[in-house]
């Protein structure tokens, strides 16, 4: 592999393990790094996501104050939901072809980007008429852990707009939770993903070292900056990345 190769998708996972732990989106830089190099995009995308699958470790541990807070109950729930959703999306990559994967995915990175940044208006309709219930948790973490699981781009996005969909208003604790629910979806999806032959491992390696020093090294990161500058940043990587991968299908 090429030097210049190594440096750029090392550097697109230390940057990934930054922003997935402070907001969000790692993978919109280790999937076009690893596109850019020559990979397939299947291939890359399974193979971006056992990349930044240390740095959720990472920004879980840097968070673990903030993941304490919610009942040992709760979590155990969650977490079994996360790994069911991971497998159904993990399952339909492995059976999705390079065409249709490149032609799906600006969608969910755009809708993705909307629900994050309208998730205040989203939370008060599902107030009004979806009720308070345990269904509504139940089926959008559902729903969004087959998304991670077959395109780990935007995953935290994905699930932080679904964490003010259920009214959680703590952004530090939506990220916790975020971080620890990727690492648990990531860690399914890996297992499949190997099995299934979709990872190039020298690449993987590499960037998982890169990602994991990037993950710990977010966290402080995530609580100096005010709660504008991270909404501006997801919103900035959410449409810069749709914009490119629907330049790219169309």
């Amino acid at each position: 592999m090429p030097f210049f190769d190594i440096v750029l998708i090392m550097l697109a996972a230390f940057g990934a393990g930054v922003l997935n732990t402070i907001a969000g989106g790692g993978t919109f830089l280790t999937f076009p790094a690893l596109v850019f190099t020559g990979i397939p995009p299947v291939v890359a995308n399974a193979t971006s996501a056992v990349a930044v699958f240390p740095g959720y470790l990472g920004g879980t541990f840097g968070f673990r104050k903030e993941i304490g807070r919610f009942p040992r109950r709760t979590l155990l729930l969650y977490t079994a939901i996360t790994l069911a959703g991971g497998a159904v999306g993990s399952l339909l990559l492995l059976i999705s072809s390079n065409e249709a994967f490149s032609l799906i995915v600006p969608f969910l990175l755009l809708g993705a980007t909307l629900i994050f940044l309208y998730g205040k208006e989203l939370s008060q309709f599902a107030a009004r008429y979806a009720g308070s219930g345990r269904a509504l948790p139940v089926i959008t973490l559902f729903v969004s852990c087959i998304y991670g699981g077959y395109f780990n781009g935007g995953l935290g996005i994905v699930l932080l707009a679904v964490f003010a969909l259920w009214g959680m208003t703590d952004l530090h604790q939506m990220n916790g939770l975020k971080n620890g629910l990727s690492f648990i979806l990531s860690t399914i999806s890996v297992a499949i993903f190997a099995v299934g032959g979709l990872v190039l491992w020298y690449q993987a390696i590499l960037m998982m070292i890169a990602a994991l020093i990037g993950g710990y090294a977010g966290a402080p990161i995530a609580r100096a900056l005010p709660r504008p500058v991270i909404r501006a940043i997801i919103a900035l990587i959410g449409f810069t990345m749709s914009a490119i991968f629907f330049w790219q299908a169309f």
